[in-house]
């Protein structure tokens, strides 16, 4: 009876040197490698993971009270400045240089961080502390300059600002699927702080009785957000050391040497008359024969292949879309305070042909930015559950498309020559808060999907995901610093090149995913 031949194809003879007289002497018994069901479960589970819910709460919270801390002195710092002898662009220089000295502080932090969130926590809630109270001390002291310190000492605490969208995107602890979901969070918190912060900061204002107007040398309504957040950051400070605990890291063992899986493969007794050879011995006829078949070796490391080149394309022009909205948001919210209060032109003179008729105080500026971020708030908490449904790209699109919507309409306005009005500038203002609000989700977790978390460069692993959330952080400052002096010198610059610079900004976005729209496809949620 002439059975099966053995297939070269199906198995590959290891280091034995066997001979067979005949292909038809042997009859191979391969059992397939079914994938296992409880692996499949255990790969989607992987990419629904979460953090530990207390701690994420914390990290939330903090990421909202930076964002009030940031704020919070939008509607009032050029009064403030002026009081002490500033001007408008100082005052934006106040606003922005966190940014700068927080983008100095991350890299000595992430030294020692070992790779945790407990330490940055800390140093975020001590620095906050004392930045708040050096703000609160320049009018005390009559120092222009200990504003600037205040905020410099503050900005140390904005270090966390990357460590928030980090821990949203860890792939230590957070699936592939849930990266946006948690950055969609960060968002809202953002949202929320844009909108708290101006609102109370033009309440203290209004309260604490003004600059000379019933208030006292200590505490005023230029001082007041000063001494109100730094009793907050110490609430929180104890409230954080009580509840957050970091994820703990799981270390890979170390391989020990193991003796390899082999497949046993069953073969059939040579007929009478046949022989072979194995190892220089042969066994008796009726045992089995063990071959070692060619199967890749579990101790072995993993090959890491390089990611698609395109792939750095989409992560720089992540980091671009990440600059930009910053840059759009923080000079639209350094801009309306001076916009609205002296009035401008198009061209950049003041009083004479007025372009902005509403002459707001600063608890009015204060209420204008938190007015549209309160109609953008839903809309931004809608975005967490469309973040579950839709592609990173989609996101990007519909952000960047309501947002420069926005600034059209605002340049059409300017360039009309009428008066700009509160509900054309309210419409305008809303359109901006949300769009670029929603742009700023995607750009950290799309991101982290298009790269992998590590890559071997040169025979040495690098992870690439805090490299990459630290490219998005730098982004930010970036957008931050610039789009905060930008809105400060808005109105002496003139209004219509102030809105065009962003527009041309935002335009670089929308090539750049024109052409990378296929390479920007990433798993959603």
């Amino acid at each position: 009876m002439a059975t099966a031949a053995l297939d070269p194809k199906d198995v590959k003879i290891g280091p034995g040197n066997v001979d067979f007289a005949s292909p038809d002497a042997v009859t191979p018994v391969v059992t397939p490698d079914v994938p296992n069901d409880d692996s499949v479960d255990e790969v989607q589970d992987g990419e629904l993971k979460l953090p530990r819910m207390a701690s994420l709460v914390v990290i939330l919270l903090d990421n909202l009270l930076l964002q009030i801390s940031f704020f919070i002195i939008v509607s009032s710092s050029n009064v403030y400045a002026e009081l002490l002898g500033g001007d408008a662009t100082f005052s934006g220089i106040v606003i922005g240089i966190p940014t700068v000295f927080s983008g100095i502080a991350l890299l000595p932090v992430m030294r020692y961080d070992k790779g945790g969130y407990k330490l940055p926590l800390h140093i975020s809630c001590a620095t906050s502390i004392l930045g708040h109270i050096f703000y609160a001390l320049a009018y005390r002291f009559n120092q222009l300059y200990l504003i600037l310190l205040g905020r410099i000492v503050g900005g140390v605490a904005f270090v966390m600002f990357m460590y928030c969208k980090r821990y949203c995107s860890d792939p230590r602890f957070v699936g592939i699927r849930r990266r946006t979901t948690l950055a969609s969070w960060v968002v809202l918190t953002q949202g929320a702080g844009m909108t708290v912060g101006p609102a109370l900061g033009g309440l203290l204002f209004k309260v604490a009785g003004g600059a000379g107007n019933g208030g006292g040398r200590v505490w005023n309504g230029l001082t007041a957000p000063g001494w109100v957040m730094a009793v907050v950051w110490a609430l929180f400070w104890a409230l954080a050391t009580w509840l957050y605990k970091d994820e703990p890291t799981v270390t890979a063992p170390s391989p020990t040497p193991t003796p390899e899986t082999v497949d046993e493969i069953e073969l059939t007794a040579l007929p009478e008359g046949l022989t072979h050879r194995l190892n220089a011995s042969a066994p008796a006829a009726g045992e089995q024969l063990q071959v070692e078949a060619t199967t890749p070796s579990r101790s072995a490391s993993p090959t890491l292949p390089p990611p698609p080149r395109r792939s750095y394309a989409v992560a720089a022009l992540m980091c671009w879309c990440a600059m930009t909205c910053f840059f759009v948001l923080g000079a639209w919210e350094a801009n309306i305070p001076v916009f609205t209060a002296n009035g401008a032109s198009a061209n950049g003179t003041q009083a004479g042909d007025e372009q902005s008729g509403l002459h707001l105080s600063p608890t009015g500026a204060g209420n204008f930015i938190a007015l549209g971020g309160v109609i953008a708030a839903p809309l931004l908490l809608l975005n967490v559950s469309f973040a579950k449904r839709l592609q990173d790209r989609y996101i990007l699109a519909l952000g960047t498309g309501v947002g420069a919507a926005g600034l059209l309409v605002f340049l059409g306005v300017l360039g009309s020559g009428i008066q700009v009005g509160f509900a054309p500038l309210l419409v305008c203002w809303s359109a901006v808060a949300l769009g670029f609000n929603v742009a700023s989700t995607v750009t950290l977790s799309l991101m982290s999907k298009t790269l992998p978390d590590v890559v071997r460069v040169r025979g040495k692993a690098i992870n690439l995901s805090a490299r990459t959330s630290l490219a998005v952080q730098y982004s930010n400052y970036t957008g931050r610093v610039c789009g905060a002096i930008w809105g400060g010198s808005g109105v002496g610059v003139g209004m219509l090149p102030y809105v065009g610079l962003e527009l041309g900004i935002v335009g670089v976005v929308a090539l750049g995913s024109w052409g990378l729209w296929k390479d920007m496809k990433a798993k959603t949620g």
